[in-house]
């Protein structure tokens, strides 16, 4: 039987076709087919299914897209969807996650003998920290599992992220999960590639006899065929993992991961193995298992796809009895160039310092290595700090420029930034730091705009702050006035970040050619707006520059209007770009300035241009691993924006003296 029609979501969830979403999936697919969907319980649930694939993944990026994730470019109805998700689960629970992370931060500041107590104005902080970072760990959930190049199914994706949303911490000591209760300031579970991948192949395998006797052959001839029987997977074994709850199923899978040892992590001698391209997957799958790598790869599903894609090299240290067993180092390829360089160090599979140079060395005998010279740089870098600070030495001022990411961020190998990067910080004192970076006094730092002077080398603090008169203060006018280079809300995460962008001389038709040839993907609606009328350049070529902020820079921590950004945007002393500022920044701009993963999006601040449908709206510059896009959003005066979302204004012009 196929999987693709997933009788186990009717079964788990047996009011699932008659649920509102799927109803109005079956009320969509009419309307704009014209077919009926009937009323067959599976046939209403694959309809759902192929519209969330559609809406959410969009494999053919037919979609227009939205900001998510404080910078990444994804499709639009997928960020509607996650306002939906963070307003349902999250935000109307603000004040009791507010209270529960208070109380618990001061019973653990009493037993280290402090006086600490919450007053309102805390507490209301305290939940905005809470809401900004619960959002950013269901936002990893959300990432992953609507990246259309994972390798999983439609309704694999569903299950999990329904269920993920129920999840509370993870008892180690008892290897399970508690429930979540509505208010949890906890954090969302870590993602586990290689655990997820175990609960899809063991459900597919309690559902298809013909996935079953693969994985079982495969676990036969990893063991010679002296596979005991308790181990083997049998259908009843795989039916009664399906039917736990997925959270009993997660952490069994947690629990099947195994562990790398310190001792084992110590070790780098050892060998690399290549796996052929279309070839059986059976000894690369059967490598993985139990081993503590947590790589989707130890799903033999994904294990075949990838291959299917190209060579799949792992790097095997020693285990105990001298044989190469212990995976370290993967490296995918596809097609004929490097597609990831995965390691172990942690969930997020970054790699580990000690095994940088021997995935270096790898990667320069295969094609494609030019994209990762400056992870492997980088991470070479990070390691030399890392020894530094373990051995007690100081660290330069190169150095701290490094850490502290002053002039771009650290890239790695892993889905998300290297651990050791906080580890290390965490050891620093900012505030010294800070003089080394700048190579100034603590006078020469201005955290308001009064203290901004002729000796002033940096500013650090709010933006938004008025005057005697309660009028807010343009504080990029002074910014401009005494020539301040170092500007940030907060150091080092608050970075205000400035561009330099030619505009002008080039008509829409040469822009789109150039945007054409450097295989930037001009979306139907930012093309609406390069084709109105409305839509114009300069003739004489001009200069111009750029402030990138967040709406919560601005002043607002809950969101704010179009109308409200436009308007705190010129207090502070910037202006509207011009329209054609949009399709140059994106010429010039890689995406990278934030992440290294290569997520990011921008808005352009500009007076709105009506599309053909009559709709305002403005650029966009969406980014991700795969694609450089001018895109375009939706800006009606009374629109809202959150907190994280970017955007880009000018700088106010100086007046001719």
């Amino acid at each position: 039987m196929s999987f693709e029609n997933p009788d186990f979501l009717k079964k788990k969830y047996q009011d699932l076709h008659t649920a509102k979403e799927v109803e109005r999936a079956a009320l969509n697919t009419e309307r704009s087919v014209g077919e009926d969907v009937g009323q067959n319980p599976a046939d209403r649930i694959q309809n759902y299914l192929d519209r969330l694939e559609r809406l959410a993944l969009d494999p053919d990026k037919e979609q227009p897209r939205a900001e998510m994730f404080g910078g990444e470019s994804r499709p639009r109805a997928l960020s509607l969807l996650r306002e939906m998700v963070m307003n349902r689960y999250i935000r109307p629970h603000q004040e009791k996650m507010a209270e529960g992370a208070a109380r618990v931060e001061e019973r653990a500041a009493r037993e280290m003998g402090l006086e600490a107590h919450y007053g309102e104005q805390e507490l209301e902080q305290r939940g905005d920290i809470a809401v900004e970072d619960l959002e950013k760990s269901l936002d990893q959930w959300i990432s992953y599992l609507s990246d259309a190049n994972e390798p999983y199914p439609v309704w694999f994706r569903y299950y999990a992220f329904r269920n993920v949303l129920d999840l509370g911490d993870y008892d180690k000591d008892k290897g399970e999960f508690t429930k979540r209760s509505p208010g949890s300031f906890h954090l969302f579970p870590d993602i586990d590639r290689g655990a997820l991948a175990y609960v899809q192949q063991m459900i597919e395998a309690s559902k298809d006899k013909a996935v079953l006797e693969r994985l079982q052959q495969a676990q036969k001839s990893a063991a010679l065929e002296n596979i005991p029987d308790e181990q083997l997977i049998t259908q009843a074994k795989a039916k009664q993992f399906a039917n736990l709850s997925f959270a009993k199923q997660y952490a069994e899978a947690i629990k099947q991961s195994g562990e790398i040892t310190p001792e084992m992590r110590e070790e780098t001698r050892g060998a690399w193995v290549k796996y052929q391209k279309d070839t059986d997957p059976t000894a690369l799958w059967a490598s993985l298992q139990s081993k503590g790598a947590a790589w989707c790869t130890k799903g033999f599903g994904t294990a075949q796809t990838q291959l299917q894609g190209g060579d799949f090299y792992v790097y095997y240290t020693l285990d105990k009895q001298g044989k190469p067993t212990i995976p370290r180092v993967a490296i995918r390829m596809q097609g004929d160039n490097i597609g990831e360089v995965r390691g172990v160090l942690d969930n997020q599979q970054n790699l580990e310092g000690n095994m940088i140079g021997i995935a270096e060395a790898k990667m320069n005998e295969l094609p494609g290595a030019e994209k990762y010279k400056q992870a492997s740089s980088d991470m070479k870098q990070l390691t030399s700090l890392e020894k530094k600070t373990k051995a007690g030495e100081q660290l330069t001022k190169d150095d701290l420029v490094f850490l502290y990411e002053i002039d771009h961020p650290i890239e790695g190998f892993g889905y998300q930034t290297d651990p050791r990067i906080k580890e290390i910080r965490d050891t620093r004192n900012p505030e010294a730091d800070m003089l080394m970076v700048f190579e100034c006094t603590p006078q020469q730092i201005a955290h308001n705009p009064q203290q901004i002077n002729e000796s002033t080398k940096a500013y650090v603090g709010p933006l938004v702050q008025q005057d005697e008169q309660g009028k807010t203060i343009p504080i990029f006018e002074l910014f401009q006035q005494y020539s301040l280079e170092h500007l940030y809300t907060s150091f080092p995460e608050g970075k205000i970040r400035q561009y330099n962008v030619a505009i002008g001389v080039k008509n829409k038709a040469q822009l789109k050619q150039e945007l054409d040839a450097k295989n930037i993907h001009i979306y139907d609606w930012a093309n609406d707006l390069l084709e109105s009328k409305d839509f114009t350049t300069l003739k004489t070529p001009e200069q111009a520059n750029l402030a990138r902020l967040t709406v919560k820079d601005l002043g607002f921590p809950q969101g704010a209007t179009t109308d409200e950004i436009y308007q705190r945007a010129q207090e502070l002393g910037l202006e509207l770009c011009p329209a054609e500022v949009g399709p140059h920044f994106r010429l010039s701009y890689t995406g990278r300035d934030l992440s290294y993963t290569g997520r990011d999006w921008i808005g352009i601040g500009m007076k709105q241009i009506v599309d053909r449908g009559g709709y305002p709206g403005v650029f966009s510059l969406g980014t991700d691993s795969a694609l450089l896009a001018l895109d375009a959003n939706g800006a009606r005066p009374g629109d809202g924006w959150g907190p994280g979302g970017g955007f880009v204004f000018c700088l106010r012009k100086k007046l001719e003296t």
